[in-house]
């Protein structure tokens, strides 16, 4: 009982530490437009739109932190091998990781936007300096808490995988459930707002981003601003329990039936929530219905 109890609270541990990955890895990929407005961030001057979005895009959410992850783990695992202090050794391990991650961002941004000169769009250097340095502070909380997790998870819980392998296989997770997760209801809507919720993007309006703000106009960190109310901790939360949920069947119900004991609960633990979220998929779409133009007599009452 001991163990088990020790068990579900490095499960516990792990999944705080998971829950504040996942809300500053959303965060860092929105403010840098990696999730999926990128496409419309790098559109825009082509469509007569200059703006002042950050745009370091060079891959989905996914293999980017997998890289990321995977290159503090595999530090830190190098440093504690020549007897380095674990912790110190995690640090250090994330602070390179997050310089390369700043390496990626500065020449995404510049290449991004310098193939755009024909269309008038401007490279500014103050827009530079102040996002990138911000989306390299967030980066290294979410880099710095997964590779703790998975250092806690191999010694505390005793997994069998060394230390880089356990980076990539979270690290992708890690930009999954941000990916998944957050922007769906951040950026799409933040920086798309102009138009009506559900009304979807005609194609005569791609480009036509939102570039101003109540005073000025608009850059990435307003977007930073807002998801970190909403998008950020529903991605923490997601990543959290997807660590939870996935360490505490193990430690459970791997005893039984050979280890196939862990493998039930994790299938019943997916079919409980494909019924919770039909459940809230149903009940949303009777409740507010599809998205229909306001009428003229709606619109003077």
């Amino acid at each position: 009982m001991e163990e088990i109890l020790f068990g579900i609270g490095i499960s516990a541990l792990a999944g705080a530490l998971a829950t504040v990955a996942g809300a500053a890895e959303d965060t860092e990929s929105d403010i840098g437009s990696q999730g999926d407005p990128n496409s419309q961030v790098q559109l825009a001057p082509q469509m007569g739109y200059i703006h002042r979005i950050y745009n370091k895009a060079v891959s989905g959410e996914p293999p980017a932190y997998g890289l990321w992850v995977a290159l503090a783990a595999g530090i830190a695992w190098a440093l504690m091998a020549i007897q380095y202090n674990a912790i110190l050794a995690l640090i250090i391990g994330s602070a390179v990781a997050v310089f390369v991650q700043g390496v990626y961002a500065t020449t995404a941004y510049l290449g991004r936007t310098a193939s755009l000169a024909k269309f008038e769009q401007p490279v500014y250097i103050d827009i530079l300096k102040s996002v990138t340095t911000v989306t390299m502070a967030h980066a290294f909380v979410a880099v710095f808490t997964t590779v703790t997790m998975c250092f806690l998870i191999i010694e505390a819980l005793g997994h069998p995988f060394p230390l880089p392998l356990m980076g990539i296989v979270w690290g992708i997770a890690l930009g999954a459930a941000g990916s998944a997760t957050g922007n769906p209801f951040y950026g799409k809507e933040r920086q798309y707002q102009k138009y009506a919720f559900g009304a979807g993007l005609p194609i005569s309006a791609s480009g036509d981003i939102v570039r101003y703000a109540e005073a000025g106009q608009r850059s990435s960190l307003d977007n930073g601003w807002f998801t970190s109310k909403g998008a950020g901790p529903a991605s923490g939360i997601c990543f959290g329990l997807i660590v939870f949920f996935e360490l505490w069947r193990t430690i459970l119900f791997e005893p039984f039936a050979a280890g196939w004991g862990a493998v039930i609960a994790g299938a019943v633990i997916i079919i409980v929530f494909m019924v919770i979220d039909r459940f809230v998929e149903t009940w949303a779409r009777k409740t507010y219905g599809p998205y229909t133009t306001e009428t003229e007599e709606e619109a003077t009452a």
